[in-house]
């Protein structure tokens, strides 16, 4: 089974960037056809998705990340993104990418951000 390969994560002070990628299992036009998202799970906490682009390039984002985070698409490289400025302790969370709504078969390891001092 083909997974979303997530990368970018690490340890960062309060305050600090970091940019997250996503290499995505569907290629090409199959990629560019579907909305993506990132999907995050803090300790203790439900996944939430904290932003969402669709296929044509429109962006949505939760109210928590709104003005930190952008998410960007490379359809010719079937990648996904995530830069975070202005990251504080509440970001702290493994992030996911995936298909939105979820393929829940598409899973992938996450990449582990943590922001402490």
């Amino acid at each position: 089974q083909v997974q979303f390969v997530e990368s970018g994560g690490g340890l960062v002070q309060p305050g600090g960037s970091l940019r997250l990628s996503c290499s995505a299992p569907t290629s090409g036009r199959q990629f560019s056809i579907y909305d993506m998202g990132w999907y995050r799970q803090p300790p203790g906490r439900q996944r939430e998705r904290v932003a969402h682009i669709s296929g044509g390039g429109t962006q949505v984002y939760h109210d928590s990340v709104l003005g930190r985070f952008a998410i960007f698409r490379d359809n010719a490289k079937n990648t996904l993104y995530l830069p975070m400025d202005s990251l504080n302790a509440e970001d702290s969370a493994v992030y996911y990418c995936n298909a939105v709504p979820v393929n829940e078969g598409h899973w992938g390891q996450g990449t582990e951000v943590s922001v402490s001092s």
